[in-house]
Formats: C-alpha cells, sequence, structure tokens
C-alpha cells in the first residue's frame, strides 16, 4: 500500500505542475517535472543525468547500477510533458488533481503521468533493495511534440547514456477482444505529403476560361477520401481480429479487409487504422486576396504508414489514388519516419507475459500495434525492443483507455493505477531482479 500511496502522490503532483506542450520551443518547462522526480529519488542510490537541449526543457534519467553488468537491463521511458486544454470545457481545475468518486482528474492523468509516476516508483523500490540487471527510469521531455527535444534528441545526441536495449513505455494492458490484454509491440511510421497543383492566375472579376487551382485541389481531396489502401496482411493484425471471437465469415472477411468496421463496436476507427496505410487531410490552402485567382493550391496529408510500408510504396498509393491526375500533382515528403515494430519474444516479452498472468490469470496477450507514436521507436531504431505496456481491469477496453488521451476531463481510475504500478513493480523484479 505504501508503494500505491507515494506513486499516488507523486502523481498529483507530476500534474499540479502543468507542464503543457504547446509544440514551442519555449513551451513545456518540464524541468518542473524533472525537479519533482529528483526530490522523490532523494536519498537513493542512482546515477541521475540531466538533458537540456534548450532552457528548461529538461529530461532526467535515474539509473540503478545492476551487480551483474550481464545481466538483462531494463529502460523505462516516461514523458512528462502534456498537451494544451481548453479550460472552458473542463469541469474541474485541469491542473488540480482533484480525486472524485474513485477517479483522478487531470491533464495528462492517463497520457501518461500514471504510467510515469509509477515508473518512478517501481525503480525507487528497486534501488532501495538493489538489482542484478542495469535499471534506468528517464522522465522525457517534449514527446507530444515528437520528441524533437526529448528522447529524439538523446538518441541522436547522447546515445549511449543508457541501455535502449529493452524499453517500456506508454501504453497498455488495457481490454482487447473478449477478455485479451493489449500489448502495443510497434507503432505505425509517418509519411507526412504536401499535394501541390498548379492553375491560371487572374482577376476574380473574370473567371471564364481559367483552369482554377482551387477546383484541381478539390477533385484531389475527392479522389483521396474515395482511396482506401490495402489491409495489412500479417499475423499481428489476424491475431487482433481473432482475439474477439467472430463467427467463422465474419472473422475471414474482417482479416482480409472486406468486412464491416463496424463489427468492431467503439474500437471501428482503431481497428480500420490498425490495418491500414491511412490518409487524412490535415491542411488546405490557396489564395490570400478575394479578387485573385490563386494560381497554386496545397493539400497536407497526415499519412500514417503499416509495419513494411516505403516512401515511395506511400507516393504509389497517392499516385494510384489520383488517377489521371497523377501527372498535374507534385507531391513533396515533409516528415516521413518508417514504422517500428518488436518481437513477441525474448526476456522482456517473457516477463510482461508472466507479470500479466500473476496478476490477470487466464487472459490472453494480444500483441497491437498504435496508430500514433511514442518515444519507443528510438529505441526500436537504436537495435532495442520497446513495449507499450501498463494495466488496467477488465472493465476498461482499449476503447475507453483511448477515449483519456488529450480529452476534456480527463481522468484515471485509481484502481488502475494499483494495478500499473504492482505491474511495474512485477516486471522489474523478474527482468532485472
Amino acid at each position: 500500500m505504501a508503494l500505491y500511496d507515494d506513486t499516488l502522490s507523486l502523481l498529483r503532483e507530476l500534474i499540479s505542475n502543468a507542464c503543457v506542450n504547446d509544440f514551442t520551443p519555449d513551451s513545456g518547462n518540464e524541468v518542473r517535472n524533472a525537479d519533482t522526480l529528483e526530490r522523490f529519488f532523494a536519498g537513493t542510490n542512482v546515477r541521475i543525468q540531466r538533458f537540456e537541449p534548450h532552457p528548461t526543457r529538461v529530461s532526467i534519467a535515474f539509473t540503478v547500477d545492476g551487480s551483474d553488468p550481464e545481466a538483462e537491463p531494463l529502460t523505462l521511458l516516461g514523458h512528462t510533458d502534456v498537451v494544451p486544454v481548453d479550460e472552458s470545457l473542463w469541469s474541474v481545475d485541469p491542473f488540480g488533481a482533484e480525486i472524485k468518486d474513485g477517479k483522478l482528474y487531470g491533464r495528462g492523468s492517463v497520457d501518461m503521468l500514471f504510467i510515469t509516476a509509477s515508473m518512478a516508483a517501481a525503480t525507487r523500490e528497486a534501488a532501495r533493495r538493489g538489482t542484478r540487471g542495469t535499471l534506468t527510469f528517464v522522465g522525457l521531455a517534449d514527446e507530444e511534440a515528437r520528441g524533437g527535444l526529448g528522447a529524439k534528441w538523446i538518441s541522436e545526441n547522447q546515445p549511449d547514456a543508457f541501455s535502449w536495449r529493452n524499453c517500456l513505455s506508454e501504453t497498455g494492458g488495457s481490454r482487447v477482444g473478449v477478455d485479451g490484454l493489449g500489448v502495443n509491440v510497434g507503432e505505425k511510421g509517418a509519411a507526412q505529403r504536401r499535394l501541390t497543383v498548379h492553375g491560371d492566375a487572374g482577376h476574380g472579376s473574370t473567371p471564364f476560361g481559367k483552369d482554377f487551382a482551387t477546383v484541381k485541389i478539390g477533385e484531389v481531396a475527392r479522389r483521396l477520401a474515395a482511396f482506401e489502401a490495402p489491409v495489412l496482411g500479417d499475423d499481428l493484425w489476424s491475431n487482433f481480429v481473432r482475439s474477439f471471437r467472430f463467427d467463422d465469415a465474419t472473422e475471414r472477411s474482417l482479416i482480409d479487409g472486406t468486412g464491416d468496421y463496424t463489427n468492431f463496436g467503439r474500437l471501428s476507427a482503431y481497428a480500420h487504422a490498425f490495418s491500414h496505410t491511412t490518409f487524412s487531410q490535415t491542411v488546405l490552402r490557396a489564395g490570400s486576396a478575394i479578387n485573385v485567382l490563386p494560381s497554386t493550391a496545397y493539400l497536407e496529408l497526415d499519412i500514417r504508414p503499416t509495419p513494411g510500408t516505403s516512401d515511395d510504396e506511400v507516393d504509389e498509393m497517392l499516385r494510384t489514388a489520383l488517377g489521371d491526375l497523377a501527372d498535374e500533382v507534385t507531391i513533396t515528403r515533409l516528415i516521413s519516419e518508417p514504422s517500428t515494430l518488436s518481437p513477441t519474444s525474448g526476456p522482456l516479452w517473457d516477463a510482461i507475459v508472466d507479470t500479466y498472468g500473476d496478476l490477470t490469470p487466464g487472459r490472453e496477450v494480444v500483441p497491437v500495434c498504435a496508430t500514433g507514436g511514442s518515444d519507443l521507436r528510438f529505441a526500436r531504431r537504436l537495435g532495442g525492443n520497446g513495449y507499450g505496456f501498463a494495466l488496467h481491469t477488465r472493465e476498461r477496453d482499449l476503447a475507453e483507455a483511448n477515449s483519456q488521451l488529450h480529452s476534456h476531463d480527463e481522468h484515471l481510475y485509481l484502481e488502475d493505477l494499483d494495478l500499473t504500478v504492482q505491474a511495474y513493480d512485477s516486471v522489474v523484479r523478474k527482468l532485472v531482479g
């Protein structure tokens, strides 16, 4: 109970520090949460490293050196920044860390400060008793803005600061299918694109006979909206579908991509994103003056490729979708990052499965792929394994857990905090001793 109480107290302070990342370099101020974490570890035998690539954007690592240099290491990657809030749409103070009806309210309570606090508590306990393998907990800045001043910066500038071989981060352990436990073993990539078209310039008063860039970009948008990429045909997707225990015909149709995704209920959007490279039209620009025909228009796309899909294959999908318009559209690559995937085998995976077996006996562990991004991709790129790990009660399915991410009145069930603290303490003991 003391471990849970300490974790809850730490979590409330992390929330109240309001380390809001608005995607500008001078926001975040994660130094506040770094200082809180350093006080939390006061008096324990840990090595502390601070990373500050930009003023106040502080990441902090706490390492418990193991007694056996040959033993498996473990690194816990928790981020300390949170996304902005619209306070007018909250019924409580978003940084008040208020508890009511068994729930803790606050920005970041679910994404991901409850996991970060659990990691810190499990690491402090390990430091007090000693470990065989080396254990590191890192409170990372700037995850919400893709890690440029956090995990990405460390992986590129100080990659040897700690081990990336076995890493845990957000998120997992909510119900998938009938009674499975989802574990993120990978995440989709990023293939952002700008599609540019050209037309005739001229005065708005004489439109006759003009080739309108705005009309052309509208047709580009329509064709993209009608396009669907091929379904992900691998075991990851097939096993996810099977966890729902549909009848045979429904199962086959969903695995091959011809079925009705509403069969997944509240997880229909997630299931579709999981199984396809997705194209979201997010930015449209044309013109500046109301009486001038713009000669250029562009559309920007947030494209999330499935594992194994290359940049060239993404561009070919776009050309297929555009059809006879393809030669009139310039495709510009913006941010491009490959998808990443870890195996469902090895010492860390076994420790995860054993932990879930101890705490929630009889439940199947279902590997899933995150549709968004996390700091785990940097571990995988450096040759390590990374898994999303937490634990929720049976009542909390993946749809409900995901619904709290970046939401108004974001809240965490305290029973899920209790389970996650136990899960991290267990997996640390199993892997590093």
